[in-house]
């Protein structure tokens, strides 16, 4: 039988699995132990880091910076700020946001009710624990706990908060008011970047809109404990996201890094900004125009290290759109790259598949 890191792949790493699942406590409540060593089924195989390898998570220092795109005035600058969205869209998938107009207050209100959630006892949490598919609030670790590799040193409270509203009574009451109140400014901040990514592919400012880009969204809160053992695990593995858009508000920890011209870039918080990333649907439909930027965490001796993700996505609400490159955008110079696909099969796809490094659009590719 194949021994994975001193132990079998088949038996003993499944039970270790399921006795991970069954405690319905994460990754913290590991660490709550007062562990000194990773358990087994959170270490990396040697494949996924070895030497140089862009997958390897080590910190590759460059002079990259980051593109930055100030929203300040999208009216009497927009122009210059629908190119940079282009410019950072087209080029490396990503870009800072500052004057964004979400409140500091905000900000600040909502880390800290996500920390504050995944700090309460286990026996309140373990109430929102859940792997149902179609639950609209739950709490987890590692949604691709039995299809990985290893899993991720990171727990989640995911929020479907759109197309349908989430009634708020759902939510914890810890961090209830405040993901409304985010969700609400979160949403609004995502019409106006996906009016300037319309622009940007030379579209009328409403075409993304049409397609339903924003008409759902889900905040996913993440929870990163100190890990004893960093560099034999990952916050969360390289991937890029499902969804057409995602906007990500990051604590003062760091760890997040993007992979741009085959070098792991480190993406520094900067106090007050928001992180935008396009998602696998976005490269999709602009057949390829835009890039969906991969990406991951390390884990950190420091921590916790709190992150709230904004997905854009209709996910896995009943809709019988198919999604495929925008018409507009198609010429005989410029065919369709991807064949049309519904979003149940995407990210069912994407699902099952899990964190395993490989980009899900390969699977939708046309074949030429």
């Amino acid at each position: 039988m194949k021994m994975i890191s001193g132990y079998t792949a088949n038996g003993d790493r499944l039970q270790q699995l399921k006795a991970f699942d069954e405690s319905k406590s994460g990754v913290k409540g590991i660490v709550d132990k007062g562990i000194t060593k990773i358990p087994p089924i959170f270490v990396r195989p040697p494949e996924f880091s070895g030497g140089d390898k862009p997958s390897s998570g080590h910190r590759i220092r460059t002079q990259f910076s980051v593109p930055v795109v100030d929203l300040a005035d999208t009216v009497g600058r927009r122009a210059d700020v629908v190119a940079g969205v282009r410019r950072a869209a087209e080029t490396v998938g990503f870009f800072q946001v500052v004057n964004h107009g979400i409140p500091k207050r905000v900000l600040d209100e909502m880390l800290a009710a996500a920390s504050g959630f995944h700090e309460l006892q286990r026996e309140v949490k373990s109430e929102y624990y859940s792997r149902e598919l179609l639950r609209k609030v739950k709490f987890g670790s590692n949604f691709d706990l039995y299809q990985s590799r290893f899993a991720n040193w990171r727990d989640s409270l995911l929020c479907v908060m759109g197309p349908e509203p989430l009634d708020p009574q759902e939510l914890p009451l810890i961090c209830r008011d405040i993901t409304m109140e985010y969700s609400e400014n979160v949403h609004k901040m995502g019409v106006t970047l996906f009016e300037l990514l319309s622009e940007a592919l030379g579209l009328k400012p409403d075409h993304l809109i049409e397609l339903d880009c924003a008409k759902g969204h889900l905040i996913i809160s993440h929870y990163y404990p100190p890990c004893p053992e960093p560099e034999l695990t990952m916050g969360t593995s390289k991937h890029s996201d499902p969804d057409f858009l995602t906007i990500l508000l990051q604590d003062q920890i760091g760890g997040l890094q993007v992979l741009s011209e085959n070098q792991w870039i480190d993406v520094p918080p900067v106090p007050g900004a928001l992180v935008v990333n396009i998602g696998d649907l976005l490269q999709l439909v602009s057949n390829d125009r835009f890039k969906s930027v991969e990406h991951q965490v390390l884990a950190n001796h420091a921590g916790p290290r709190v992150s709230i993700a904004c997905f854009f996505t209709l996910h896995l609400h009943p809709s019988t759109r198919l999604y495929g490159p925008i018409k507009e955008l198609l010429s005989e110079d410029c065919p369709p790259v991807y064949k049309e696909t519904s979003l149940k099969d995407f990210i069912a796809y994407y699902d099952e598949k899990g964190l395993d490094g490989n980009s899900a659009l390969t699977h939708f590719k046309c074949q030429r």
